[in-house]
């Protein structure tokens, strides 16, 4: 039985690439084999290629390409014989298609379907809760001069609701990104192990909260291997 792992937070520079390469790094100590798919091979791994090619033609991709390229998504990693993929930010797509102005009850539905294709490789979201505002900061020292005004920008540019238009804007619309996510993961049979306060931890803190959640998933996978 494989297990798809998908990473998500709160806000950008909240610790969920650090994680990833973590839970990475600690499965494959286990003896699991791991496929690690990084938070920008959505456009690169050939699985994803329409996807790609769609947003680059129109901004936009349709919610059957996103369906049909997770399809090929969930076959190549059955394919593969992976024991775990750890994802960062890819399913279930909700700030895609809330950039696409997509209602909730839109996105519940595309969910549904979502849910069927990914049945296979058993999915679970690990969340990194925490502030938006305290973890944009970390994000912009990182990342440089630059990019806060940029990734705000990006924001302002799509259909978001609430709209965008600077710092403040930007964490009310990432809470309202925030309680889409957790909502509607929380009606479909995903797991979810949601660590709280991530921004506020260590990384090896974090680390080791999300290997004691993940756990019984870990252990379903070693039994059924």
């Amino acid at each position: 039985m494989t297990v798809l792992i998908t990473v998500w937070g709160a806000s950008p520079g909240v610790g969920k690439s650090t994680l990833c390469a973590g839970l990475s790094q600690w499965l494959a100590d286990t003896g699991l084999r791991v496929d690690h798919f990084r938070e920008q091979e959505i456009l690169t791994r050939p699985q994803f290629t329409s996807v790609a090619e769609e947003f680059q033609a129109t901004g936009r991709v349709e919610l059957g390409t996103l369906i049909a390229a997770t399809a090929q998504f969930v076959d190549s990693v059955v394919a593969s014989g992976d024991d775990m993929v750890i994802a960062d930010a890819l399913v279930p797509f909700v700030p895609t298609l809330l950039a696409m102005g997509h209602r909730e009850e839109t996105i519940d539905a595309f969910m549904a379907d979502l849910t069927e294709v990914l049945a296979p490789i058993c999915p679970v979201m690990v969340f990194l809760d925490g502030n938006a505002e305290t973890a944009l900061s970390r994000a912009a020292s990182r990342e440089g001069a630059g990019w806060l005004e940029g990734y705000v920008g990006k924001l302002a540019g799509y259909e978001v609701s609430p709209p965008v238009a600077d710092v403040a804007s930007a964490v009310k619309y990432l809470l309202r990104e925030r309680a889409v996510t957790l909502g509607t993961v929380g009606r479909k049979d995903w797991g979810l192990v949601l660590i709280e306060r991530a921004d506020e931890l260590p990384p090896d803190e974090v680390l080791r909260v999300a290997q004691r959640g993940l756990r019984p998933w870990m252990d379903r996978t070693v039994t059924h291997g």
